[in-house]
């Protein structure tokens, strides 16, 4: 079965940086986009960044862009999220997620078909 598995995340000071993986397995890697997403306490689970199967497009929510860069390497099954310059309000859980193969970079949560456990992101002031 598909298995997605984040890793990276901390605690970090406010203007500091992290970089986020997430192995996948069990799924032709190189036929979905990749994308993160992450959910804060008391709120909904929101789109950040997506990349899509070649890693030519990429795309970022407004509120991460210039700090957030998203990656991958089809070799090694792999997607990254490096963060720079993190805010406190950058605060959640982060999930990595597989697209469904008909989507080439969504941004909708409901447009992927797995995801990994999360991995939680504390950026203190």
């Amino acid at each position: 079965q598909v298995q997605l598995v984040e890793s990276g995340g901390g605690l970090v000071q406010a203007g500091g940086s992290l970089r986020l993986s997430c192995a996948a397995s069990g799924l032709t890697f190189s036929s979905h986009a990749m994308g993160w997403f992450r959910q804060a306490p008391g709120k909904e689970r929101e789109f950040v960044s997506v990349i899509n199967w070649s890693g030519g497009t990429t795309r970022h929510a407004d509120s991460v862009k210039g700090r957030f860069t998203i990656s991958r390497d089809n070799e090694k099954n792999t997607v990254y999220l490096q963060m720079t310059n993190l805010k406190p309000e950058d605060t959640a859980v982060y999930y990595c997620g597989a697209a469904d193969e008909r989507y080439v970079d969504p941004m909708r949560g409901n447009e992927y078909a797995a995801w990994g456990q999360g991995t939680q992101v504390t950026v203190s002031s």
